[in-house]
């Protein structure tokens, strides 16, 4: 078979990868308009005291105190105190309205770590992986989404404080704003050129201690091979250089981190010594000292903590969005599959480097297992020994059996999404594992929605162009009108969570029901619905043509099925319901032990 090509590499595949790791910012940001004016207004509000305190300290100690009228004093104070009131309000209102921006832009990398996995499943299925890769990555998705909530608090928060304090400084004491505005400029362009430098320094780090959990999580796994090899300081030696390698990073990370303090000293407390130097040369230009100390807590009340929440925010969170996100998108998007376990697939190159595995399109639906053999490990028991199953092309096949019997590790090897340890599954003459996706689908039994509308939801494996017809008559076939009703209709806004675990299998059904594929896999894809909805539900799949197999979780669903697959790990028998009562006691005893219920 002709070798594909590789994947394409250096500043094309760095230009596409960065590409990819900004589009969930920018789809965050773009998403929701209104949700940015709304946090834009609230911010107005939050900044009023910013732009008040100069203006009432200098009209409280000129006007009142000074002036011998305390009560006007007071009254300033008492403005000010009220402007912190409406802060306070608003400060709430943008924390909930910041979440409601970064919820979706954590889905959104959710979605491309799920991708990112399910991909590299199916094209290297049985194959042994890293299973903590996913784990780590979905603390980088947390870690990302709360660093995103961060920045935009922060800078949205800076923008309109500075804003606010050199309008209060131009209308209180021009002169005031000669001193300060300068050493502030020149400490906030000190922090922005350091940040390329920070970003570096922060994905050095993490890459680092991505090694050292890597290679401490193999290390504790294979201890008793290295202690029978003798291999305990060889081992010890390779930890040690990854141990030293992540101090390294984080020690030039700290370096680098100093810059951050430098930039807030300059721009944050030089220009209160300017102030406090410049404060004759202010006096004698007209300035009273009520307008100096109004000066002075424009700089320490608002502008400095301004600054230093901005080197905090972007120094800190801003860089660990950044290294984060590439972290995640490269995993999840831009990885090329490591190479299969079988090399006579022609799926690795001539110097040895992963490639995409191939898809061919299978010639038909049915499905042929010959002397497939399946384990958890190398020295486990096989779930599925030297299984011999033919499904022809428009069968409905019910599987059955206990629980622990292998019916789920069937489903995805009929699926593709395990590889055999032996033997060979195919979809119409393909092998499972490199059969195009769009020739079979598998529905598990915790249906995945993300948020969209319904509408891309449910159309999410549908043909391009496909008529709002077809949307129609899905739904109609598999009783999900209800669901569309309660979400308000299809291009409502879903929020997973607000769905019952029924609704979110309706979604997946629906989704599954409206895709090209022939061979349809639904591994108790039907639990959380009642008898009724799951009797129409598979109905409407065996009329809809092409194979189905159904993981049985009533006994209901395998009589309604052609034929039946009873399953017992290893030991596994066929027939029709009727044939099995007769002549398989752990089927009748299944059947006994299942809820009865009349056949609908």
């Amino acid at each position: 078979m002709t070798t594909p090509p590789a994947a394409p590499r250096g500043g094309t595949a760095t230009a596409v990868r960065r590409g990819t790791a900004t589009a969930p910012l920018r789809r965050a940001l773009r998403r929701h308009p209104r949700r940015l004016a709304r946090i834009a207004a609230w911010s107005a509000l939050e900044a009023v005291p910013a732009f008040l305190i100069g203006h009432a300290v200098a009209r409280a100690i000129e006007d009142g105190f000074a002036a011998g009228r305390p009560g006007t004093g007071l009254a300033w104070l008492a403005a000010l105190g009220a402007a912190w009131l409406v802060a306070a309000v608003a400060a709430r209102q943008i924390v909930l309205a910041v979440a409601a921006v970064a919820e979706p832009f954590r889905d959104d990398l959710l979605a491309v770590v799920v991708h990112g996995a399910v991909r590299r499943a199916a094209a290297t299925a049985g194959a042994r992986r890293d299973s903590a890769a996913v784990t780590r990555a979905g603390l980088q998705v947390e870690l990302a989404r709360d660093a995103f909530a961060a920045v935009v608090t922060t800078v949205r928060g800076f923008a309109f404080t500075v804003v606010s304090v050199v309008l209060g400084l131009l209308t209180l004491a021009p002169g005031a704003a000669a001193l300060v505005l300068p050493p502030f400029a020149a400490g906030l362009g000190l922090f922005l050129a350091s940040l390329p430098a920070l970003a570096r320094g922060q994905r050095a780090f993490l890459l680092a201690d991505e090694r050292l959990a890597e290679a401490t999580t193999a290390t504790m796994g294979g201890l008793r091979d290295i202690a029978a090899c003798g291999a305990e300081r060889r081992e010890g030696d390779r930890l040690a250089a990854r141990v030293a390698e992540q101090a390294g990073a984080a020690r030039a990370l700290a370096r680098v981190t100093a810059l951050r303090t430098a930039a807030l000293a300059v721009g944050g407390w030089l220009p209160v010594l300017l102030l406090l130097a410049g404060t004759p040369w202010l006096l004698r230009g007209g300035a009273g000292a009520g307008v100096v100390v109004g000066a002075l807590a424009y700089v320490t009340q608002s502008l400095a903590p301004a600054l230093g929440g901005l080197v905090q925010g972007l120094g800190v969170s801003g860089v660990r969005l950044a290294a984060t996100r590439e972290r995640i998108t490269a995993s999840g998007a831009d990885e090329a599959p490591p190479e299969p376990a079988a090399p006579d697939h022609g799926t690795a190159s001539a110097e040895g480097e992963a490639v995409p595995v191939p898809r061919l399109r299978p010639a038909g639906a049915e499905v042929l297992l010959s002397g497939v053999t399946f384990a958890y490990g190398p020295h486990a028991r096989p779930v599925v020994a030297a299984l011999d199953l033919r499904v022809p092309e428009g069968e409905h096949l019910a599987v059955v059996g206990p629980s622990g019997a292998g019916k789920s590790t069937l489903a995805a090897l009929v699926s593709g999404l395990l590889r055999p340890d032996a033997g060979e599954a195919l979809i119409g003459g393909v092998p499972a594992a490199y059969a195009d996706p769009s020739a079979r689908v598998l529905i598990p039994q915790e249906a995945y929605v993300f948020r969209g509308t319904l509408r891309e939801n449910l159309a999410y494996l549908a043909p391009e162009g496909d008529a709002e017809e077809e949307l129609g008559r899905a739904v109609a076939a598999l009783g999900a009108e209800e669901l569309v009703r309660a979400a308000g209709g299809y291009d409502a806004p879903l929020d997973p969570a607000a769905l019952s675990a029924g609704q979110r299998q309706l979604v997946a059904l629906v989704r599954a029901y409206l895709s090209p594929a022939r061979l349809v896999v639904l591994d108790e894809a039907t639990s959380c619905l009642d008898p009724a909805a799951e009797a129409r539900v598979e109905r409407a799949f065996a009329r809809r043509g092409g194979t189905l197999v159904v993981v049985a979780h009533r006994i209901t669903s395998a009589r309604r099925a052609g034929r039946v697959l009873l399953m017992d790990g290893p030991d596994v028998r066929t027939g029709t319901h009727d044939e099995l009562v007769r002549t398989a006691p752990l089927y009748a005893d299944l059947v006994g032990h299942w809820q009865p219920e009349p056949v609908s």
